[in-house]
């Protein structure tokens, strides 16, 4: 959240960020409101002090013997006291509008962010790992088909439990999410991380302290869609990344400058209706509604905040360099930056299963597997987390950042394709073996039912 000084000073700035961030708000309407409820601030001040003055005289008045001009002050006050309520409703009223407005205005772009109008112009800033690439099949299966063949992923069947866009996985793809799960945290560790395990349901105050309320309300899982009357006091959402929960830890708090930097980590299963894109964006589980993701969150002082960003970018990509799988940084620009951030790199890892129209020049395609943003007080206002500088110094608002170390499918899909073998088979990357007993290869289990049986049998 913009604080309200900012923007009332600054409404050129807001506006140019509107405009870049391509964000529709009714800023005209904002700064009417905010006028108006000063306006009438600064006349419940003149009324409140006009009152005191004329209750001040009504005993002074009785004690004179002066009943008649006490019963003028009295009326008086009680008509003062009557307008005073008007207007305190009326900015009361328009208090909740601009708190509202407020909430529709997205975080300024750091002045350093490239400006574009789509994804189409955001900066590759370097691509790492591609100096010496594993010898790849021919033709390298995509995930889903591999997945299917190997019998560890079963879409079909979780469509079935579940609807589209949900998968089981499966005997070594599920040993795999394990394994990946508990390595990114063990790595994330050194880098001297506190764990956190975070409840799943998180309610609409959470998710508004973040950011993901009111703009995106339609991407989440309400808990109680299906019956509303049984659940409408339940107030509680499906998380979509454990960055709701963690960052709400200190909600309303005020920390220390020795608590900072306060560096959390959080594995969580994520929820959100991932609408998918066409093609091969809707099969296998590059878009799914459901999804495992280490979340890195990140609580520093202000001018901390721009070296930390650094350092969380080189944290994540610490899981990508040990598993030896390629990858790019992107720098988002203004018009693909995001509600909340003020700066943000994306990580993308080369998945070369598929050629997509926009793929990279190497064929097959980037997938995002972790987004590092700094919301600098962003979230900060909208959550109200502040820390003391000194113990004795006022309250001030901390930085925020995040970064997924990472969305477990993306890796798995390009493990599944990078670390494919001509036979089916996928090697399992050095660095994960630990985690799978030693396992070297994934060679697929034997399916089950009646599906499994060939024609004719």
């Amino acid at each position: 959240m913009l604080s309200r000084q900012f923007v009332r000073e600054n409404p050129d700035v807001v506006r140019d960020a509107l405009d870049k961030k391509g964000v529709d708000a009714d800023l005209d309407r904002l700064l009417d409101v905010d006028e108006e409820w000063r306006n009438l601030k600064q006349k419940g001040d003149d009324l409140r002090h006009e009152r005191n003055e004329v209750s001040s005289k009504i005993g002074q008045l009785k004690q004179e013997g002066k009943e008649e001009e006490a019963q003028d002050a009295i009326e008086k006050s009680g008509e003062l006291k009557a307008e005073l309520e008007e207007v305190e409703a009326r900015a009361d009223e328009l208090e909740s509008e601009l708190e509202r407005l407020l909430l529709t205005l997205p975080m300024i772009p750091h002045e350093d962010v490239p400006v574009g109008d789509s994804e189409e112009e955001n900066v590759e800033r370097r691509r790492e790992g591609f100096d010496d690439l594993r010898d790849l099949p021919d033709d390298v299966v995509p995930h889903y088909d591999l997945g299917e063949e190997l019998d560890i992923l079963d879409f079909e069947r979780g469509a079935k439990v579940s609807g589209g866009g949900f998968y089981f996985a499966k005997g070594e793809g599920a040993r795999l999410e394990h394994a990946l799960v508990q390595f990114m945290l063990d790595v994330h560790r050194e880098q001297e991380y506190v764990d956190v395990f975070p409840p799943i349901p998180v309610n609409s105050e959470s998710m508004q302290g973040t950011g993901q309320f009111p703009k995106f309300v339609e991407d989440a899982y309400r808990i109680g869609d299906v019956n509303e009357a049984d659940y409408e006091d339940d107030d509680l959402w499906l998380l979509p990344t454990a960055e709701v929960p963690v960052t709400n830890m200190y909600r309303d708090e005020i920390l220390l400058r020795e608590d900072l930097p306060l560096k959390h980590q959080a594995y969580s299963p994520n929820f959100r209706r991932e609408a998918g894109e066409h093609g091969t964006e809707t099969r296998g589980i590059v878009r799914v509604h459901q999804f495992n993701k280490v979340e890195m969150v990140n609580f520093v002082e202000p001018d901390e905040s721009y070296e930390r960003f650094e350092g969380l970018v080189d944290e994540a990509e610490e899981v990508l360099r040990r598993l030896e799988l390629p990858y790019r940084i992107l720098e988002m620009c203004t018009g693909d930056l995001g509600f909340t951030q003020a700066k943000k790199y994306d990580l993308e890892v080369w998945a070369p299963g598929d050629d997509m129209a926009d793929g990279p020049d190497v064929g097959g395609r980037w997938l995002e597997v972790s987004s590092v943003s700094n919301f600098e007080d962003f979230q900060a206002r909208r959550a109200g987390i502040q820390y003391r500088p000194e113990r004795h110094e006022s309250a001030e608002y901390l930085h925020t950042l995040n970064g997924s170390g990472l969305a477990v499918p993306r890796i798995v899909v390009a493990i599944l394709e990078y670390y494919q073998n001509d036979d089916g088979t996928v090697d399992v990357p050095d660095a994960l073996q630990p985690y799978m007993n030693g396992q070297e290869v994934i060679e697929g289990g034997e399916k089950v039912g009646e599906s499994a049986l060939g024609a004719g049998e």
